[in-house]
């Protein structure tokens, strides 16, 4: 049996008309405006609030309120006679491929790894379960700040397994991803991550590192990555600038559900 749209379709029913307050409009043509900002749509400098206001038939002041919120996150800049120009540039991390932050902003020029700590540590229990390790067995800790045209991007923590970070610690670990690293030191291909991404406000120790202000947002990514074979070798815990990356990637559909074949 296939069950249709057709069932839940009403031609009848009549529209639902927006309402809200004026911050409810601000925040929807900021949204459409962040988009076209990110992705170069602006030469430099946006169009006056009346064109913005004809565009999203709005008005000036809903205009001027999501030129506000754009300006509160960075992404522009507003001054008397000057005008609105694009701010600060944000740079894309994907999130459909497996690739260094070397590797995903090669285009952008060459990241810089500050390397704060490079040693060996007893593994906490929960690191050692998520890399397959005996309780109190070592592991290999790396943190790394890394900086883009000497902006800082992120603050890195990873941890290795003992037998492939040992040979990962003996070389260049500043202008080197760690992934590349790893495929070089075991011959082998990097196969699969698990990963989770979540907003953080950033500590003041943090934010004093990144360059940040105090309860900046701050975008948190938890990776384990595999090799090929299935094994576990790097867990990573990785803090990004919020207002300089931006993550982006291609989503696929399977078969619905409610496609009862």
């Amino acid at each position: 049996m296939q069950v249709s749209e057709r069932n839940t379709v009403h031609p009848s029913a009549e529209p639902t008309p927006l309402r809200g307050a004026r911050a409810d409009r601000a925040r929807r043509v900021a949204d459409i405006l962040r988009h076209q900002v990110l992705a170069g749509a602006f030469d430099g400098v946006l169009p006056s609030e009346q064109e913005l206001a004809t565009e999203h038939d709005a008005s000036r002041n809903t205009v001027r309120e999501a030129l506000a919120l754009l300006r509160d996150e960075g992404l522009i800049d507003r001054a008397p006679k000057v005008g609105t120009r694009v701010g600060k540039r944000k740079y894309d991390h994907g999130l459909d491929a497996l690739l260094g932050l070397q590797e995903t902003l090669k285009e952008h020029g060459t990241v810089r790894n500050e390397v704060r700590a490079a040693t060996f540590l007893t593994a906490p229990p929960a690191v050692a379960r998520r890399l397959g390790l005996d309780p109190g067995e070592r592991v290999v800790y790396i943190e790394r700040l890394r900086y883009l045209a000497e902006m800082p991007l992120s603050l890195d923590l990873t941890y290795l397994a003992p037998d492939v970070g040992a040979e990962v610690l003996a070389n260049d670990l500043e202008t080197t991803d760690v992934f590349v690293l790893l495929e070089q030191v075991t011959g082998r291909s990097l196969g699969s991550a698990d990963l989770a991404l979540e907003a953080v406000a950033a500590d003041p120790h943090t934010a004093t590192t990144l360059d940040a202000p105090a309860g900046a947002p701050l975008l948190m990514l938890e990776r384990l990555t595999h090799l090929d074979d299935g094994r576990p070798v790097d867990l990573e815990y990785i803090r990004m600038r919020g207002d300089r990356i931006t993550m982006r990637g291609s989503l696929t559909r399977s078969t619905p559900e409610w496609k009862v074949l």
